[in-house]
């Protein structure tokens, strides 16, 4: 009973502050691949604690604390006891409701929105192909419109997708830097970060963090796609040429390349921050590790605890 209420502390508390410190965090965008990774461990460590906070609930920790010989003894004689105590079956039929109900939203959940979104990019990869043509010399689609636009699709058929609009008013440097940028969404699969994102924020909306992440993720994908388009190339090249494709966001799943806060990335890309130093870093990863593997950590206490003080049910 203390694992579980210990664990839906930590994933209420997490879930309700852990936005408004990550939005304050000013490191984000100078590591933003960095500061993905620490969203979704937090988002996902916030489902995880309450689907193993139902767990505890259901099964004490303490018979996993022994070794195999005893597991099964244990589990039956704490099992017995558990349901012989008045409210013992309720407390663990609410556990395994809250456990079950965790898994299967977040199983539902993502088969449904990977299969919407994987429908609706092969569509939109499909139609690309047959209303344009493949361009060798620039590695992608070149659809015929006025309007400038540059943009990748991910999916079965991951294309980038580059309108005659923006050939004609992006200079050959300027068109090269858009292009890398599409070519970094693709190669650092950032259409799965910000899925995994989207999915976290379907299974629990009501939580801040998980509800403000998608949005987050898809900002910091875009941070991560420029400073890998601006290696190797002078960062004003990309910082121009969005000034001339800053215009509505294609439709999704397409990240193109002025989706999100252009005057921002802009401002970036003009007057790169320092990067962060190693050991702000080692430091940010240990805190991402932590947040991942805290759910299971909480869980396991009891069961270590019983282990190390040799206090488990005799068999």
């Amino acid at each position: 009973m203390t694992a579980a209420a210990v664990l839906a502390g930590y994933a209420a508390g997490l879930g309700m502050l852990g936005a408004r410190m990550l939005g304050r965090a000013g490191w984000t965008a100078r590591a933003p691949l960095l500061a993905i990774v620490t969203y979704l461990a937090a988002g996902w460590s916030v489902i995880a604690a309450l689907g193993l906070a139902g767990l505890t609930l259901a099964v004490h920790a303490t018979a996993l604390g022994g070794g195999l010989s005893q597991l099964i003894g244990a589990c039956v004689h704490r099992l017995q006891a558990t349901y012989g105590t008045p409210g013992g079956a309720a407390v663990a039929g609410l556990g395994l409701t809250l456990a079950g109900a965790v898994a299967a939203r977040t199983a539902l959940t993502a088969a449904t929105y990977l299969r919407a979104a994987g429908r609706q990019a092969l569509r939109h990869a499909q139609t690309a192909r047959l209303a344009g043509k493949p361009d060798p010399a620039l590695g992608a689609v070149l659809v015929e419109h006025s309007q400038p636009a540059a943009y990748c699709v991910a999916g079965r058929q991951p294309t980038v997708i580059v309108t005659t609009g923006a050939v004609q008013a992006l200079d050959p440097g300027q068109l090269d830097a858009v292009l890398a940028h599409e070519r970094a969404h693709l190669a650092g699969r950032h259409h799965w970060l910000v899925a995994m994102a989207g999915i976290g924020r379907q299974v629990l909306p009501f939580l801040p963090l998980l509800r403000d992440a998608e949005a987050q993720v898809a900002r910091l994908v875009e941070l991560h796609a420029d400073d890998a388009a601006a290696r190797g190339r002078d960062p004003r090249l990309l910082a121009t040429a969005l000034v001339v494709l800053a215009t509505p966001a294609s439709p999704a799943p397409a990240l193109a390349a002025s989706a999100t806060d252009s005057v921002q990335r802009i401002h970036r890309l003009l007057g790169p921050c320092e990067p962060l130093g190693t050991a702000r870093r080692q430091l940010l990863r240990a805190t991402a590790t932590a947040l991942a593997l805290t759910p299971v950590l909480l869980a396991l206490t009891p069961a270590v605890l019983a282990l190390v003080l040799g206090k488990l049910p005799a068999a």
